[in-house]
């Protein structure tokens, strides 16, 4: 996947005719939640991981340097919020990766995530894509509003899926890893369940994995973020931010305005390919009259200084994910070429 390009023209047109038609933006789950009893919801087809072989991010002689970036929400109680505020904000997204310059060609995957002890749609998962058919995945996602209750969503199986059912050229070509960012404000179960796996994604593991193991391997191809946004139920949550700090370091993302998380992604992507450094990112947010501004500045100040440790762009530094605290998953190996 990820042939055509992104049209800000076209996602504008597609908007005017859903307000036209009295069309929501996510009509899928708006159809699925409105007209059929919750026994019988389920994934869109085109995100339904069950039988999932592999996404794919290939370059292309239209995108001959792809540059993988997946971004996967919680869809759970007060999460809800957070795929409409993105569908509303893709143009800024992709204004701010191509027109100034952070990445040549990025190639998008939405994706969702909830609670598979409970809910009928745990997992749901997107293609990669360099045009407006990213805006078709979002529309197809089903917004559950599920969860259990207990400060855990299965974030893990995401993980897992991400590890082991993606490729991506950027890494395989260049060295370079994707971008992966989670979007919630819960915590991971402990272990990857083979359970779970068989009954999502009818795959068949030996065993159990600790989240820790799975996180190790998916950060050989992934720089893996975690976004707390403000407005979500545990928001500033000790407990939630210890575990992901432990788990990521630095790369666990407090944001005070879930209106940001566009600008905050685009951001972030722009630091680690060493594009900009957070100054610049802020002045491009303002050149594109942005009001994201101060929040994104807060949410990045502590990647901003990783990166000026690591060196400047075309030097061979890993920029290392390594956690703050010990006994957790350790840095990726990809050299930065």
């Amino acid at each position: 996947m990820g042939s055509g390009s992104w049209s800000t023209n076209v996602y504008d047109a597609a908007a005017r005719y859903r307000a036209g038609s009295g069309t929501g933006a996510f009509a899928y789950s708006d159809r699925v939640t409105g007209s059929s009893p919750r026994s019988s919801w389920a994934a869109h087809p085109s995100l339904d991981p069950k039988g999932l072989t592999l996404r794919e991010s290939r370059d292309s002689a239209e995108h001959p340097t792809s540059l993988a970036i997946a971004v996967l929400f919680d869809v759970t109680g007060s999460m809800r919020k957070v795929p409409q505020v993105l569908q509303t904000k893709l143009p800024e997204l992709f204004g701010l990766l191509l027109r100034k310059g952070y990445t040549e060609h990025p190639q998008v995957m939405f994706g969702a995530v909830g609670d598979a002890t409970c809910d009928r749609v745990p997992l749901q998962i997107g293609q990669f894509e360099s045009d407006n058919r990213m805006d078709d995945d979002l529309g197809n996602i089903l917004l559950e509003g599920g969860g259990g209750g207990q400060m855990t969503e299965s974030y893990e199986l995401a993980l897992y899926t991400m590890a082991r059912h993606t490729a991506l050229d950027c890494h395989e070509k260049r060295g370079r890893r994707g971008y992966l960012f989670l979007i919630g404000d819960e915590m991971p179960y402990g272990k990857v369940k083979a359970r779970e796996v068989r009954d999502v994604l009818g795959e068949h593991i030996p065993q159990d994995i600790p989240v820790t193991d799975i996180l190790a391997e998916l950060r050989r191809t992934y720089h893996v973020h975690y976004i707390l946004p403000a407005g979500s139920s545990y928001v500033g949550n000790s407990e939630v931010l210890g575990l992901w700090r432990k788990l990521l370091g630095q790369n666990v993302i407090e944001l005070d305005d879930l209106d940001a998380v566009c600008e905050t992604i685009a951001l972030t992507v722009g630091l680690g390919e060493e594009a900009i450094d957070l100054a610049a990112g802020l002045a491009d947010l303002a050149d594109v009259g942005s009001a994201a501004g101060a929040s994104v500045g807060k949410a990045l100040a502590g990647l901003d200084r990783r990166r000026r440790t690591t060196g400047a762009r075309g030097t061979a530094l890993a920029v290392s994910d390594a956690p703050l605290t010990d006994g957790a998953a350790g840095p990726a190996t990809t050299t930065r070429l």
